[in-house]
């Protein structure tokens, strides 16, 4: 425990080995800076990790606060970083698209990979300041490629369409329950209001992807898949329009939160495996319609259905299956500048 005691304590060099102890290791004028930031909804909490000593510091998760990490890396005579982060929620999306901005090479992960390092290295201790050097000692360790900011003004539109079309849903599901007619009246006008609103959204996204060559190419290309449609296009674009930012399509899988989680433990224990939903939950609820409309709709997604149904598995996890089948068609669709081809993704 001494060791995961003096892992806390900034200037320390060296990091923990497998078995939590300390690992020593030479003082390095020319080793890079490394910058894990364990990302909350109000603050960052940051571990600079340079020639093997950490420097940590906590900063406001706004503007302002992302101006005063700036200044404080300066004075630590450090000009660039590779920073990593993990990609949870949307509170990390600012930080990172202010970093990559200035310059950095920012990396977005998927905590499951960090977890494991730290487990791997024996650190028991959760707070944000050890997950902050967690992060940064991944950095170091894994390199893991950087990350690309889509354009901003997409992004944005797509993540207003994204609540709209939640604020609608939820208007619906009051309007179902509602029996006085003053407040159906109130939701029927605020349904309108949101219906028309949301239009002008789309129009606005389908505008700036026509604008745009190389989204717009993309698009046609996501658009050959059955199933995939103007909105989960629209935000395929937005979060994961290159693909070169992945090694492969389970990298992409991971990222979404839709990689297999397996629980199991000696000769007893033998749960069921179910999707990690470790990731991009905006991704996830894009493409749990397009795999439903895959599964009945499309003569391929038909085929895959009736296959993991003659293997016993439930609706729910088929679904899940289509998810994750669409995002492998996707990626390899945009990987290759070939539009879908059924012979080549049959069940």
């Amino acid at each position: 425990m001494r060791e995961i005691e003096q892992y806390l304590r900034p200037g320390l060099t060296g990091s923990l080995s497998s078995q939590g102890r300390l690992r020593q290791e030479p003082m390095n004028q020319t080793t890079p800076a490394f910058l894990g930031i364990d990302v909350a909804k109000a603050k960052l909490d940051c571990a600079l990790l340079r020639e093997s000593k950490y420097r940590n510091k906590t900063v406001a998760n706004t503007q302002e606060g992302f101006a005063e990490l700036s200044q404080w890396l300066a004075k630590q005579g450090v000009v660039l970083t590779h920073a990593c982060m993990e990609a949870t929620n949307v509170y990390w999306e600012d930080a990172a698209q202010f970093l990559a901005d200035s310059g950095h090479t920012v990396a977005v992960v998927n905590p499951a990979l960090v977890k494991a390092q730290a487990q791997s290295n024996g650190v028991r201790s959760k707070t944000d300041a050890v997950d902050a050097r967690v992060l940064a000692d991944f950095c170091r360790d894994k390199r893991p490629p950087a990350w690309t900011p889509p354009p901003a003004s997409h992004r944005a539109l797509v993540d207003r369409q994204q609540a709209l079309v939640e604020r609608q849903t939820q208007e619906k599901n009051r309007l179902e329950s509602a029996r006085n007619q003053d407040a159906r009246d109130s939701l029927d006008a605020h349904l309108d209001w949101l219906a028309g609103e949301l239009k002008r959204v789309e129009k606005a996204i389908a505008q700036f992807v026509d604008d745009d060559p190389d989204l717009r190419a993309k698009r046609d290309l996501l658009d050959s898949i059955p199933g995939l449609g103007e909105r989960s296009i629209a935000t395929w674009l937005a979060y994961c329009a290159d693909p070169g930012r992945f090694a492969n399509a389970r990298q992409v899988a991971a990222f979404v939160g839709l990689n297999p989680q397996h629980h199991e433990s000696g000769r007893s224990v033998r749960g069921k495996s179910r999707l990690s939903q470790i990731g991009q939950a905006v991704m996830r609820r894009a493409l749990s319609m397009p795999a439903v409309v895959a599964l009945y709709k499309t003569d391929w997604g038909h085929r895959f259905r009736e296959r993991l149904a003659a293997n016993g598995k439930p609706p729910k996890v088929i679904i899940g299956a289509m998810m994750r089948k669409l995002v492998h068609v996707a990626f390899g669709v945009l990987k290759s500048g070939k539009p879908f081809d059924p012979a080549l993704h049959g069940a």
